[in-house]
């Protein structure tokens, strides 16, 4: 309920734990005005009066005019948080909040005026447990630690002004009236400062338990989406897992190899989709799931099919040094499109975990061939077995051969055209023609007979690597 400034001569410091999506925290400039005002007149006031009597009782009068108030303990809570409440109404969304938010009100206003009744050292105040419920209902009801000081703050410059009115009605010297001021405004500095701290710690840890609770509970709702082992209500799939189900869906599986695991994987994936998603052009918040401690599952949702999301994130994956694997999907449509582009991203995984290339592996199921060559190879070895039954020598693990099996793959693809083959390669037609004969030789055979076999061959070659090559 209140806030945390620290005053530091002139200076009003922010606090240390803050976060966006909240007005700048800070005592109301009204406010300001109103204590620096009233400080300068009692000051001004104080001048003309004789010095103040050694045998004044400060701490009497303190106790006094903090009796004064807590006598109207139930009408100060109630304007406080009506203040805090025309600036900030997420702070009592409901009933209940609403209820706790006055409680909260209402003992931090009683301790802190208990405290300077009794003379109670503040560093020996506990915040009230009203304020730390309030603080932890905020927690679940997504409303940022920002606000929650910022409510502190506005509390705090209330209170001060409450206690400026009763000082100035209270029969004393002036300058008795500053010495009091000074005091009053120290002690509810210092209580402010030690109690919101309190409430931070205890909205902090119950965020992070809600956050828990509600990733859990997305990670299931997400699973039976892609189960589909039943009918499912799409709206209220959309607010269960808070993603855009009825969009277009670009489905990702990022991950790291087990040599770079350091037991901070998941929290490295979540925020790399983050920024993917933002360079990606992604219309809303990537969806993220972990699938185990070392891989995630990832959606980016698009109102309409993106053109270049790929080109996108290919280009941002290489400018990161600490890049995951990456295998992507096929953007789609509503919930059918949703399990698809998963599917599709999972089978663009299944070739790059079979890659033997060194360095983080970013394949899309849209690639020439992938989804083919991940439906070919259950078995890596059978794998190998065949694709050296059909090209021979051709499956050679060294410079030349790749080069012979790129040319004569391009060439098959070209519909056995040198011209074509030749634009795309960016040779000579005679080159070509040598290299694609080369090829034929190297196998042993001619190619006219088992073409298919040969390009299926070629692409597992072209996909999977040193993996299904002759060593």
């Amino acid at each position: 309920m209140f806030g945390e400034p620290r005053f530091v001569g002139a200076n009003w410091c922010r606090p240390p734990c803050t976060r966006t999506g909240d007005p700048p925290i800070g005592i109301p400039d009204a406010a300001k005005e109103y204590i620096v005002k009233g400080v300068t007149a009692l000051r001004r006031d104080a001048k003309s009066d004789a010095d103040l009597d050694p045998e004044f009782d400060s701490a009497g009068c303190i106790t006094e005019i903090a009796t004064r108030m807590s006598e109207r303990l139930p009408e100060l809570a109630s304007d406080v948080m009506l203040y805090i409440q025309d600036a900030m109404p997420q702070l009592a969304a409901d009933a209940l909040t609403a209820e706790l938010f006055r409680a909260s009100a209402e003992g931090n206003i009683g301790t802190v005026l208990r405290a300077l009744r009794h003379h109670i050292a503040v560093e020996s105040v506990e915040a009230p447990s009203a304020a730390l419920e309030h603080a932890r209902r905020l927690a679940r009801q997504d409303v940022t630690v920002n606000a929650l000081v910022r409510s502190y703050r506005l509390g705090q410059s209330r209170v001060s002004e409450h206690v400026f009115d009763t000082v100035r009605m209270t029969d004393m010297p002036s300058a008795a009236r500053v010495v009091v001021l000074q005091q009053f405004t120290a002690t509810l500095f210092a209580y402010v400062d030690r109690i919101s701290q309190q409430v931070i710690a205890a909205y902090e840890e119950e965020r992070e338990r809600w956050l828990e609770g509600q990733n859990s509970i997305r990670a299931v709702r997400v699973r039976e989406l892609l189960a589909a082992k039943k009918v499912i209500d799409v709206d209220a799939a959309t607010a269960s897992i808070r993603y855009p189900l009825r969009w277009h869906h670009l489905a990702l599986l990022v991950w790291y190899p087990d040599a770079q695991a350091d037991g901070d994987e998941l929290p490295r994936l979540q925020r790399f989709l983050a920024e993917l998603g933002q360079a990606a052009g992604a219309a809303a918040s990537p969806l993220f799931v972990a699938e185990n401690r070392m891989t995630g599952w990832g959606w980016l949702p698009y109102k309409s099919p993106p053109s270049d999301a790929v080109q996108k994130i290919r280009a941002f994956a290489s400018a990161r040094s600490d890049c995951p694997n990456i295998g992507i999907g096929t953007t789609a449509a509503g919930i059918d499109g949703f399990r698809r582009s998963h599917d599709q991203a999972q089978l663009a995984r299944s070739v790059a975990l079979a890659c033997s290339e060194p360095g983080p592996t970013v394949l899309a199921a849209g690639d020439p061939g992938v989804s083919m060559a991940a439906l070919l190879t259950g078995d890596i070895g059978k794998a190998r077995d065949w694709v050296a039954d059909i090209l021979g020598d051709l499956a050679g693990d060294n410079e030349n051969d790749a080069r012979l099996r790129e040319t004569l793959r391009v060439f098959l693809r070209c519909g056995s055209s040198y011209k074509l083959a030749a634009e795309e390669l960016t040779l000579h037609f005679n080159t070509v023609r040598y290299r694609v004969g080369r090829a034929v030789a190297r196998r042993g055979r001619p190619i006219d007979d088992d073409r298919l076999d040969v390009e299926m061959a070629l692409l597992l070659c072209q996909w999977y690597g040193k993996s299904v090559l002759n060593i």
